[in-house]
């Protein structure tokens, strides 16, 4: 069966409530509710984390080897500063679909650097929630 790590990182347990203008009304509940639905019915299994300490998305991503079939991650923040979880999707080898509510490259400058691009296998971002709908079903995709 296929198995599928999903991260969220840090203030995405804040979504709904944060910067609505940007990141839109829904929340990560509804978030996590979709894509559990959608690994139902293409009969996925899916593990879903948040955390908001770079140390524990680490963690959980290194222990990610030989247990999921791809990641499907929004490092949020992270994204731009985390060689610590960049390093740890490529030592795992398993496929990553890095993920983003917002489109990163319309917003302010420092948020057009990705240090997670080049150890994922593709990158989704600017449709609010369908971002992770299209994720996973990259990631489906890649583990197929």
């Amino acid at each position: 069966m296929i198995k599928i790590l999903v991260i969220h990182g840090p203030n995405l347990n804040l979504l709904g409530k944060r910067e609505p203008e940007i990141y839109g009304k829904v929340t990560i509940g509804q978030i996590n509710k979709k894509l559990k639905d959608i690994a139902k019915k293409k009969k996925v299994a899916l593990e879903i984390f948040q955390s908001n300490h770079e140390g524990e998305i680490v963690d959980k991503i290194g222990k990610a080897k030989n247990k999921y079939s791809a990641l499907l991650i929004n490092p949020a923040a992270y994204t731009h500063t985390s060689v610590a979880i960049r390093d740890a999707i490529s030592a795992t080898d398993i496929p990553a679909v890095e993920v983003h509510l917002s489109n990163i490259y319309a917003r302010e400058d420092f948020r057009h650097n990705s240090l997670i691009a080049s150890v994922a296998k593709g990158q989704i971002s600017g449709f609010g929630m369908d971002s992770y709908i299209y994720g996973l079903d990259a990631a489906i995709n890649l583990s197929a």
